[in-house]
């Protein structure tokens, strides 16, 4: 199967029939690296038409379409061959029943690293940039698992100013908890907590720094009543907030763009919205600077006036 002239649209029917059909689909295209130009543009090569469409484009499809896609093998300068291999939606731990575990060490979730993709990484760090760290004295982290978000802040603070830290991470699986204080094993300033944070009121004390990523949609309450309930009992009056909202699913590997509700067939973002808008405007009232950025994750970050 070879693309030459047709419309995005064409290509995609095309492409999703074949997957229905055997799950994958191999294809040739105009080479990415034939020259400089937008998607969609017409090139002539060797007295013929083509459409030309860039490497991030062919990326973007293999996104939408729920696939990985292999390497592309070149054919020719002008020819490469793409390899659309179909996800199976069923190896992905948003679809496990929901259990103290199922973010858990042997979960398909702890297979996650964050960290690893710049997706993430990037708008996760130009989050820590908005903290003035020399004025944090305690951190709490809502959904610890296995302690990512500690470990990029003790990469960017000195050692000293990160032992001057108390940071208390706090998760409801039992196993996810073992593994994060492992990690932080020499660190004395670091207490990793078995709780449910629907139910933590102010047992904890107070915190300079709240960071929670992906937590709160997941757990089974009201989220506009438990994030009121966080930023009155939990923070002091000088207190920063980084939240991270995902707005993608991680199936068999591949994180794939594109929040969903559930019973949705698709990509939905009404709910991300929503709750994104509720945070921001809660937060204003109350005398915060908002600033929300991101793709794959949206981060809200928010400091004082």
């Amino acid at each position: 199967m070879r693309f030459k002239l047709e419309t995005s649209k064409q290509i995609m029917e095309r492409l999703q029939w074949q997957l229905s059909k055997e799950g994958r689909v191999t294809f040739q295209a105009l080479s990415p690296d034939i020259g400089t130009y937008y998607s969609g543009s017409i090139v002539e090569v060797e007295g013929e038409q083509y459409c030309y469409r860039s490497l991030k484009s062919w990326l973007d499809l293999s996104n939408i379409l729920h696939c990985k896609m292999h390497l592309p093998r070149l054919l020719s300068p002008y020819w490469v061959e793409f390899t659309f291999e179909a996800l199976a939606l069923k190896d992905s731990f948003h679809c496990h029943q929901d259990s103290c575990e199922k973010y858990g060490v042997e979960s398909a979730f702890a297979k996650i690293n964050k960290s690893g993709e710049f997706a993430f990484e990037y708008y996760y760090h130009e989050a820590l940039k908005a903290i003035n760290f020399d004025s944090i004295k305690r951190i709490i982290n809502l959904g610890i698992n296995r302690g990512d978000e500690f470990v990029a802040i003790r990469e960017r603070l000195s050692a000293k100013q990160f032992n001057a830290i108390e940071c208390v991470g706090v998760d409801y699986s039992v196993s996810a908890i073992e593994y994060a204080t492992r990690v932080f094993a020499n660190h004395n300033n670091v207490q990793c907590v078995v709780q449910d944070i629907s139910k933590l009121g102010n047992t904890l004390g107070r915190f300079d720094l709240l960071i929670t990523i992906a937590t709160l949609q997941s757990v089974d309450s009201n989220f506009k009543k438990l994030f009121m309930d966080l930023v009155q009992q939990l923070l002091t009056k000088e207190a920063s907030i980084i939240m991270g909202f995902p707005n993608s699913r991680w199936i068999n590997g591949e994180l794939i763009y594109g929040a969903r509700v559930p019973h949705s067939k698709g990509s939905d973002l009404s709910t991300l919205i929503k709750d994104i808008y509720f945070c921001k405007k809660y937060l204003q009232q109350h005398q915060y600077r908002v600033k929300i950025f991101g793709k794959e994750y949206i981060f809200l970050v928010a400091t004082k006036i």
